[in-house]
């Protein structure tokens, strides 16, 4: 009798819901911006998702969430509803933007034109002359990927983060190139379902089971946009 293979990883990526740069369609980064809470929007957005999958609570191991204090209170909002322990992993937070952060992309392009282009050009471009790069945002993300999927090995773990680091996931487990993520839209509050195979089973490594859902009957395509 061989051995049952195991079970995939599930990895169920829930983004932050709104603050105040979010319907700004501000620049809003990591912990090196100014680190706006969830309005009450935003908080209500959380708690339609936790209605919408409150069969994790039996399922989730955790929820790990971006130190960041949009996710780090979504995560909180998500734990309390299901019973879950809550787990910071500083690698999933937001890309920084540097000078940018707080501004529009209309202020940014009047401002910054030539250096607004060249971010949508190459991966390797830092905003606002010193923040991140989507390169070096993909090396922190998939770190944590790997102690991610180490850490909760054929279970399912609930990870609330960002735009940046979400996309990053996706386009990884899609084997698509870095700059594809300027194709993707995630909107606040959005729930994404990637499933991890243990490397020593046939198959593809990943598949994406969930892109960019919202609970009803919210449509997807509303979007308040933003960093």
């Amino acid at each position: 009798m061989t051995d049952e293979p195991p079970e995939p990883t599930t990895v169920v990526l829930v983004r932050h819901g709104v603050t105040e740069y979010t319907t700004g369609r501000r620049f809003s980064g990591g912990l090196g911006g100014h680190n706006p809470a969830l309005s009450e929007e935003g908080r209500a957005q959380i708690g339609l998702v936790a209605e919408w999958l409150s069969p994790l609570r039996d399922r989730a191991a955790a929820v790990v969430t971006s130190p960041v204090r949009r996710t780090r209170e979504s995560a909180e909002l998500l734990g309390e509803a299901w019973g879950v322990p809550v787990v910071e992993e500083p690698s999933f937070a937001e890309m920084e933007f540097g000078a940018w952060e707080g501004l529009t992309f209309d202020e940014v392009g009047e401002q910054n034109r030539d250096e607004l282009l060249a971010w949508f050009e190459s991966v390797d471009a830092r905003p606002g002359g010193t923040g991140e790069s989507f390169r070096s945002v993909e090396e922190r993300v998939l770190a944590g990927l790997d102690r991610l999927l180490t850490a909760y090995r054929g279970q399912t773990v609930v990870v609330v983060s960002h735009v940046t680091p979400i996309k990053t996931l996706v386009t990884h487990a899609l084997e698509a190139p870095t700059a594809s993520q300027f194709r993707l839209q995630l909107t606040p509050g959005s729930v994404t379902v990637l499933s991890f195979r243990d490397p020593d089973q046939p198959g593809p490594p990943a598949t994406v089971r969930l892109l960019n859902a919202l609970p009803p009957p919210q449509p997807a395509f509303l979007d308040h946009g933003g960093w």
